[in-house]
């Protein structure tokens, strides 16, 4: 399949004008994916399938469209067969395209290929600019330190990315000489900040040791436009301020600042926590030399790594011990209920050994208890309370043969005169 930038070239589309794609994907086939029905990208209109005949198959002899019934556009003079691609269509088409490569320097081929192409004759007013009738990419300059690169950079980047509609961003970053001489001393080298500006996603090209201060020489060179900075006077020690002229001439375009976020911020985090990045790095291999500290500081800082981990260790083994214990006490109550039930089955009052020792004590009390005596017959109340009549020795009436004493010495028939 052909790249993108000979497809373009093909549709009569110069080479300033896409001096973009070179950092995108160079597939036609993600140019067609990524256009939107809701933008104005003149798509050519679409063109049905033709009746099929009675075999079911369309005349071309295969049921799919062909390439050129997809993608077939009405003649036009000048214009691409398969999309009509205008410098605006254009500008919007390379937002929606995928970066894979870092920006190049400005001395690279891609970018002095760029800034050869482009016409700077043709020159820009801010009113043009903002209307959105420039005749090619508008070529902005932003300049930095860019030390700590952080979201604040980026944030101005995209800034000035997006003053225009067809923006060719340019950032310049100050070597490690300059930035020392005028400023102070940065984390980060030359060559870190150049790489980290490269990898910005608006950055467009990056030009290495960048002036302190821009002339007319300066901008004609690299055929700049605008240049944009935040409103704030960049004086640094001396009242003039650097981008004055700039500003006369009509060429200086705003952007703001991110409040809260600098590197001198990030700085000062670190100075102010400096005992715990020490003792960070310490802990991580680095050495006393390496962080430029004196060898009682080293020892001081490896004993307080010392007591803080043994305050660690020692939080870990509570917390484990805790662990234990909650787990114990739930196992104790849990075979606690177990226990309670089985001694209840047991020894209750309804227990098996109740019944046991009852039925127990049932065979007991019969086997040492004799057999009851027979009960006796009873008699009238009378009989059973009156005591019983008393008898004489000389009393025979309840002997045998009582009758015939009483016959002969009966003294029932004596008269009481005949004694």
């Amino acid at each position: 399949m052909a790249s993108a930038t000979s497809l373009l070239r093909t549709a009569g589309v110069n080479q300033y004008e896409m001096s973009g794609l070179s950092r995108k994907r160079s597939h036609a086939e993600t140019l067609v994916s990524t256009v939107d029905d809701k933008k104005d990208y003149n798509l050519a209109p679409f063109t049905p399938l033709k009746k099929p005949t009675k075999g079911g198959k369309n005349p071309s002899g295969s049921m799919k469209r062909s390439h050129q019934q997809a993608f077939s556009a009405p003649p036009r003079p000048g214009a691409w067969k398969k999309l009509d691609i205008t410098p605006e269509s254009l500008a919007k088409l390379e937002k929606d395209m995928t970066i894979c490569k870092p920006a190049p320097f400005s001395d690279d081929e891609e970018a002095v290929r760029d800034r050869n192409a482009c016409n700077y004759t043709q020159k820009i007013t801010l009113e043009m600019a903002r209307a959105g009738t420039s005749p090619r990419a508008i070529r902005v300059y932003a300049d930095g330190i860019y030390d700590l690169f952080h979201q604040g950079h980026a944030r101005q980047l995209m800034q000035a990315k997006n003053l225009f509609s067809n923006v060719y961003l340019i950032v310049g970053v100050n070597s490690d000489a300059m930035t020392h001489q005028r400023k102070g001393r940065t984390v980060m080298t030359e060559d870190e900040r150049y790489e980290a500006v490269r990898h910005c996603r608006y950055v467009d090209e990056v030009l290495p040791d960048a002036p302190w201060s821009l002339d007319d020489e300066f901008l004609e060179k690299n055929k700049i436009d605008f240049v944009a900075h935040d409103d704030i006077p960049y004086t640094t020690g001396s009242e003039t301020d650097v981008y004055a002229h700039i500003k006369a001439r009509g060429m200086f375009v705003s952007t703001e600042r991110t409040e809260g976020v600098s590197t001198s911020d990030v700085v000062s985090r670190i100075v102010k926590d400096y005992d715990v990045y020490v003792r960070r790095n310490l802990a991580r291999g680095y050495s006393a030399k390496d962080l430029n500290v004196s060898y009682i500081n080293e020892k001081k800082y490896r004993l307080q790594n010392k007591l803080d981990d043994l305050k660690k260790k020692g939080k870990e083994m509570i917390e484990d011990i805790e662990g234990k214990r909650t787990d114990l006490i739930s196992k104790w109550e849990e075979k606690s209920r177990e226990f309670i039930d089985t001694f209840l089955m047991l020894f209750g009052r309804d227990g098996r050994l109740t019944q046991y020792l009852t039925e127990k004590k049932d065979s007991v009390m019969s086997a040492l208890s004799p057999p009851s005596s027979p009960k006796a017959i009873s008699h009238s109340s009378e009989e059973c309370n009156s005591p019983p009549a008393k008898t004489s020795k000389f009393d025979f009436s309840s002997r045998p043969g009582a009758s015939l004493v009483d016959d002969d010495y009966s003294d029932d028939d004596l008269e009481p005169g005949g004694m």
